[in-house]
């Protein structure tokens, strides 16, 4: 296999990582257990106006998970893995913004925002996945209730005023 489809399968490793590290993230580090994490999310639950997250919350974190990458499979497939990664975090934090802001341009959009307003109006302990909800039915995250939460939510306006992206980072 030529270097280059191996890059190219590295990123692609990457890009389909994401929601499963989304999910962690989200269902275990912010949810189930207290971790700095938890702070941060539960700020958004306060204020889902606060969609995005600072730069300065993960760049640690992903700066070690590309370090032991690094030294797990050498420069170049860590540097392609994790920009797959990247994309699908960058996805994740536009598909977030979108549930919250705007209206949904069809029926996957209308049900990733029925999915993740639940989260936030109905069950906080269910309905992790946020820009898929492929890693709630496996961990059983996804209550028997979801049609009945979700049809309570489908009518929820979107948010208006701005969000925090131009408060990520401290003034300089």
């Amino acid at each position: 296999m030529s270097e280059a489809v191996s890059l190219l399968l590295w990123l692609a490793a990457g890009w389909l990582a994401w929601p499963l590290v989304e999910y962690g993230i989200h269902g275990v580090l912010a949810h189930g257990l207290r971790t700095p994490v938890s702070p941060l999310h539960w700020a958004h639950h306060a204020d889902p106006h606060r969609v995005f997250t600072s730069p300065l919350a993960w760049l640690p974190a992903a700066g070690l998970g590309l370090a032991l990458l690094w030294s797990a499979v050498g420069a170049e497939r860590a540097i392609a893995a994790a920009a797959g990664l990247l994309a699908g975090f960058l996805r994740y934090e536009y598909v977030h913004w979108r549930i919250h802001f705007r209206e949904p341009r069809g029926a996957r959009q209308r049900l990733l925002r029925c999915h993740h307003l639940a989260h936030h109006y109905r069950n906080p302990q269910a309905y992790y996945g946020v820009s898929t909800r492929f890693w709630d039915r496996v961990f059983r995250t996804l209550p028997d209730t979801h049609a009945r939460d979700y049809a309570a939510v489908a009518a929820r306006a979107p948010l208006e005023g701005p969000s925090n992206l131009g408060q990520l980072l401290p003034p300089a």
